[in-house]
C-alpha cells in the first residue's frame, strides 16, 4: 500500500500529462514482450535451421520435403512457402513479390507503435513542462502575496518530473525498436532470399519437368 500511495503522489506531482504517459508506457512493454518473443522463437537456432533446411528444399524444388517442413510450422517462412506452393505453376518474380508483401506486417508489426512512441513520449514531456512553468509563472505574477514557497516549486517540479518521465518512457521504446528493426531487415532479406529460391527451385522444376 505505501509504494501505492508513493506512486500516485509522484503521479500527482508530475500532473494530469502523466496519465497519458502511463498509457504509453504500458503500452512499450506490452509491444516489447511480444516483439520479443516473436523474434525469440524465429531466431532462435532451431528456427534458423528450419529456415535454412527450407530454402534449401525451395531451392532443389523439393515440394514433399516442403509440405513436410511447413506442415504445424506458423513462422512466417513457412507461410510464404505455402503460399508458393499452392500457386506452383506461375511462380515467378511477380507472384513471389505480391505473397512476399502478404507476409511482410508479420515482421513490421508493433514498430510504428514504438516509433510514435519515440516521438511522442518527449513532446508529452514538454508539454508538462511548459504547464507547470506556466503555473509557476501565474503565481509569480498575481496580485496574491506567496506565502508558502512551495506554491512555485510545485509547479517546477511538475515540469521536471514531467520532461524525465517523457524522456524514460521515449527510451524505453527506442531500444528495442532499433533491436526489433534490425533484426525486421535481416528478416525481409531471408524472406527474399527464399522468394528466390522458390522461382529458382518450384519454377524450374516446373519448365524441366
Amino acid at each position: 500500500m505505501t509504494s501505492l500511495n508513493a506512486f500516485l503522489s509522484f503521479m500527482e506531482r508530475g500532473g494530469l500529462v502523466m496519465w497519458p504517459l502511463l498509457f504509453l508506457s504500458v503500452v512499450t512493454v506490452s509491444v516489447v514482450l511480444e516483439r520479443g518473443l516473436f523474434w525469440l522463437r524465429l531466431d532462435s537456432r532451431r528456427g534458423r535451421s528450419r529456415y535454412r533446411v527450407l530454402a534449401e528444399a525451395m531451392r532443389r524444388g523439393d515440394r514433399s520435403r516442403i509440405e513436410g517442413l511447413v506442415d504445424g510450422d506458423g513462422s512466417p517462412y513457412a507461410s510464404l512457402a505455402r503460399d508458393l506452393l499452392e500457386s506452383e505453376d506461375q511462380v515467378d518474380e511477380a507472384t513471389a513479390a505480391v505473397y512476399s508483401e502478404e507476409v511482410r506486417p508479420r515482421f513490421e508489426r508493433g514498430l510504428l507503435i514504438l516509433s510514435t512512441i519515440v516521438t511522442a513520449a518527449p513532446m508529452l514531456g514538454i508539454l508538462g513542462t511548459v504547464i507547470g512553468i506556466i503555473q509557476s509563472f501565474e503565481l509569480l505574477g498575481g496580485d496574491a502575496t506567496i506565502t508558502d514557497p512551495n506554491q512555485v516549486s510545485g509547479g517546477i517540479a511538475e515540469a521536471l518530473i514531467t520532461t524525465a518521465s517523457g524522456l524514460v518512457v521515449a527510451l524505453l521504446a527506442l531500444f528495442p525498436y532499433m533491436l526489433f528493426r534490425g533484426r525486421q531487415d535481416r528478416a525481409i532479406g531471408r524472406l527474399e532470399s527464399l522468394a528466390t529460391s522458390a522461382i529458382a527451385g518450384l519454377a524450374g522444376g516446373r519448365r524441366n519437368s
